[in-house]
Parts: structure tokens; C-alpha cells; sequence
């Protein structure tokens, strides 16, 4: 059956998001959208009225990491257990070999795509650090946690959780091993407890 006019087939942009992570990940910046296009299955045309440029793929890229990263905080319940698990999932998702060959990626892509750098990371970790301060700040409003600045009280659960396993992804350092759930379950308690009511 036909598609109605400005019906948009989901599938055709995921399967344009999968292939422009995959050929991101093997060839950089280098990439064309056009490869991107043949990958995912569609045509040109298709590719750009969804995407206009690499710098948007990679923006929307970014954003569907920052959502994936930052689920725990669209559940309810206690503020250590949500806290608990966004450590966990900020662990596991940035701390890792494959994180850090992407962020070499963005680093070598850079300068060749200007832009691109910054729409990472307003897409990705600027987004993640702007959903948990809104997160932190309403737990101060409900009077769960007193944060004073929760913008700063974000960077600062983030550094907690990941300490400099980001740094050792990005120079392809390896990692020392780590009981994932227990290091976040004590991210989430010193955080508590530092600002608790």
C-alpha cells in the first residue's frame, strides 16, 4: 500500500542511523552520504530528507545514545536506586573500547566536518548532563535532595561515576578490572549522602 503524503517510514530512518554508526565507526568522516545511503537500503533522496548533512546523522546519532544513557531517569522511585542505575548505565556505555574508538573517530572528523563536534555533544553528553540537572533539580523541589546548583551537582555525578575511564577509552588504554554494579552503587551513595536533606 502506498504511503500518504508526508508519511514518513521509520524503518528507512533507522536503518539510515545504523549505517551511518557502522560506516562512522569504519571510515570517519571520510564517509559519503551517498555509501550511507547504499548501506542503508534507500536512495539519496531519501537519506537527505531526513538528514540534511553528516552533521545532523551524527547530532541524531548522539541523541539516541544521550536517550539510551539517561533511561533510569524517566522511572520513578528512590532517588539512590535511579541514581544507582544511571551510574551503571554511564559505567558500562562510556567506559568502554568501543566509546573510545568513537570519540578518536570525532576527534579525526573534526576538522574535515566543522560542527560536527559540537553537535556531538549538545546531542549527546550536553543532553545527558541537561536531562540529570533537570532530573537533580526536581528531586529539590520535592525535597528528596537539597541542590543548591544542580547543574554542577550533574557534572559532578558524572565525574563520580566515570572517573578517567573515558580518558582511558579515548587512548585506547585498557581498563582495570571493576565490579560495575558495586562502583555505582557507591557513586550513588556518596551522592546521596552529600546531598542529602
Amino acid at each position: 500500500m502506498p504511503r500518504a503524503a508526508g508519511q514518513i517510514d521509520p524503518r528507512k530512518s533507522e536503518a539510515i542511523l545504523e549505517a551511518a554508526s557502522t560506516l562512522f565507526h569504519e571510515l570517519g568522516g571520510a564517509v559519503s552520504m551517498g555509501a550511507i545511503a547504499k548501506k542503508a537500503g534507500v536512495s539519496k533522496q531519501t537519506l537527505y530528507n531526513r538528514f540534511a548533512s553528516k552533521t545532523e546523522l551524527a547530532r541524531a546519532l548522539a541523541q539516541l545514545r544521550s536517550a539510551a544513557i539517561t533511561a533510569p531517569l524517566r522511572t520513578d522511585g528512590d532517588p539512590e536506586a535511579i541514581l544507582t542505575a544511571l551510574a551503571a548505565s554511564l559505567i558500562t556505555k562510556i567506559c568502554n573500547a568501543h566509546k573510545g574508538e568513537s570519540l578518536r573517530g570525532v576527534a579525526l572528523m573534526s576538522p574535515a566536518i566543522p560542527g560536527i563536534a559540537e553537535a556531538i555533544y549538545e546531542g549527546g553528553p550536553g543532553e545527558s548532563l541537561r536531562r540529570l540537572t533537570v532530573w537533580l533539580a526536581e528531586q529539590d523541589r520535592k525535597g528528596l535532595l537539597s541542590i543548591p546548583d544542580p547543574a554542577h551537582a550533574a557534572e559532578m555525578f558524572t565525574g563520580m561515576a566515570i572517573g578517567h575511564g573515558h580518558l582511558r577509552a579515548l587512548l585506547g588504554l585498557d581498563h582495570p578490572e571493576a565490579d560495575v554494579p558495586a562502583r555505582a552503587r557507591e557513586t550513588a551513595r556518596r551522592f546521596v549522602r552529600a546531598f542529602a536533606i
